[in-house]
């Protein structure tokens, strides 16, 4: 479906799917629970794989999107173990994070979340990075706090576009009240793999990229959100939350807050993306003061996901061309 086409159902499904396509083979993962005053995050990493870790590493935090999970970072995260030593939360609501206490799913309340793990960790500066919903959040804390970020890296951030493509009407559709429960009865004789056979199609810009090990696990992960009782309520408050930051005006619009990020940045857009519109990379590479921008023209809304070489490698020329302000940052 091109970004002509009409909307429909496809997109009202979550927008980044809930899992990736899973770390390396030979390769694992930790996953451990970090819990704060009224609320308790997960967090996934690289396991050791039995040999010491590079010295000198630094910590890098990576932010999934609306829908997605810590296991959306799998396939990037072991292309840069011994640069960075990594880390991906699920935000509150999604993936093994249980909703917050304060049932907050905001845009600011997501970038809290990180702000909080982070000071509770005592891990920054980091590396961070963000996709979709999740960059919207980074930014966000990149701006109110500079002494957090050593750089900062968005993949198809969703930023405000005054002219949204097509295909991301019925997502921001969900942020109506009643559309997530009514889209869930409509789909109610979906199987959890056709779920994730149409997320798919939405988010990457060749599904046929996906492979059968990845294609089961993000439709594990889906059998098992459905059956939280929270699910629905957390893609409805989230999606609101996004949408209410579009409208957010003076210092706290999202433009505006990218104006002020100071750390290293660098940007990437995927071609063929279905919900956060190619052209809105020339907008950031200019809102984000002398970002870095990689276009990957095949590319949907996970780069990470889909070409997670090529984002290993951006990251790395934004290391490599960053070293005194990483530096520094770590300093701070």
């Amino acid at each position: 479906m091109s970004s002509t086409d009409s909307p429909d159902t496809r997109a009202a499904a979550p927008t980044v799917p809930p899992a990736g396509p899973g770390p390396r083979a030979g390769a694992a993962e930790t996953v451990r629970s970090v819990t704060l005053s009224g609320l308790s995050l997960s967090v996934r990493a690289p396991a050791p794989d039995g040999e010491a870790a590079p010295d000198g590493r630094e910590p890098a935090l990576y932010v999934h999107g609306l829908g997605g999970s810590s296991q959306n970072w799998s396939a990037l995260m072991p292309l840069l173990a011994d640069r960075l030593d990594s880390e991906a939360l699920d935000l509150p609501g999604f993936g093994h994070s249980p909703p917050p206490d304060d049932g907050k799913y905001s845009v600011p309340a997501q970038a809290r979340a990180v702000i909080r793990y982070l000071d509770a960790t005592g891990r920054g500066p980091v590396h961070l990075i963000g996709n979709s919903m999740g960059g919207a959040a980074t930014a966000r804390v990149a701006a109110v706090r500079p002494d957090l970020v050593r750089t900062l890296t968005l993949i198809s951030p969703a930023l405000p576009e005054l002219r949204p493509q097509l295909t991301a009407v019925p997502t921001a559709l969900l942020a109506v009240p009643g559309v997530a429960r009514l889209f869930s009865r409509l789909t109610r004789d979906w199987s959890p793999e056709r779920r994730t056979r149409e997320v798919l199609a939405l988010c990457y810009g060749d599904p046929a990229r996906v492979t059968p090990e990845g294609l089961r696990n993000a439709t594990d992960e889906y059998a098992r959100r459905l059956q939280l009782p929270y699910f629905w309520e957390v893609m409805e408050r989230s999606a609101r939350g996004l949408v209410n930051s579009y409208t957010l005006g003076g210092q706290h619009n999202p433009w505006r807050q990218a104006e002020r990020v100071l750390a290293p940045t660098l940007l990437v857009y995927g071609g063929r993306d279905r919900l956060v519109a190619p052209r809105m990379a020339r907008r950031a590479a200019a809102a984000f003061r002398g970002s870095r921008l990689l276009t990957l023209p095949e590319a949907g809304h996970v780069a990470m996901m889909e070409y997670p070489e090529a984002v290993a490698r951006a990251v790395r020329e934004l290391l490599d061309a960053h070293p005194e302000e990483t530096a520094d940052a770590g300093r701070s």
